[in-house]
């Protein structure tokens, strides 16, 4: 009868588990890792999204996690993935296309963590200017405007030796970042 009572107990509490709320299989990369970007994300009253067309100003409840923010990955169905800021626990659901990104989740996710922390000790005042606000300024290299910025999307900016990159402000709007033959921005 205990057993019986016991079953039920646990059979019960595992009804009333919120979905969400993940077990440690769920993760990805348990880490933590650290971020090598920075990542736009946008907040409303229900959760946080990113993209991988990484939208620098998506509007109202925009905000930024920081380069060098340790992180945890977890499963996120067919739509991407879900960056756990490891410093709060909070979640932010990460859309990923591997068909527009010509690349794996797995390889895109080397492209924007790192096992350790980033040195931003090289880069000029511009580049850590712009990658501490997630800007863009005159004068910064590709490295910084892509710390700044995100990864720009394959399927706009098929290649990081090109000149022109595309990145998005918001879903529907975007804008050319031009380097000069330096890899300035112009």
């Amino acid at each position: 009868m205990l057993k019986r009572i016991l079953s039920f107990s646990i059979l019960a509490a595992c009804l009333f588990i919120n979905p969400i709320v993940s077990s440690s299989s769920d993760y990805i990369i348990e880490g933590p890792v650290y971020s090598k970007v920075n990542i736009h994300y946008q907040c409303n009253d229900r959760d946080c999204k990113a993209s991988y067309a990484n939208y620098t100003d998506p509007g109202a409840g925009h905000q930024i996690l920081p380069v060098n923010t340790p992180v945890k990955v977890k499963k996120w169905g067919r739509k991407g993935f879900i960056l756990v800021n490891a410093k709060n626990n909070s979640e932010i659901f990460f859309e990923f296309s591997e068909s527009r990104m010509k690349m794996s989740e797995e390889k895109y996710l080397n492209k924007i963590t790192s096992p350790s922390k980033v040195s931003l000790d090289t880069f000029s005042d511009v580049d850590k200017k712009g990658i501490r606000e997630g800007k863009l300024g005159f004068g910064m290299s590709k490295t910084g405007v892509m710390m700044a910025l995100g990864y720009p999307a394959t399927h706009r900016t098929p290649s990081l030796d090109s000149n022109t990159w595309i990145y998005w402000t918001n879903r529907f709007t975007t804008f050319e970042v031009n380097f000069n033959d330096k890899g300035l921005v112009q």
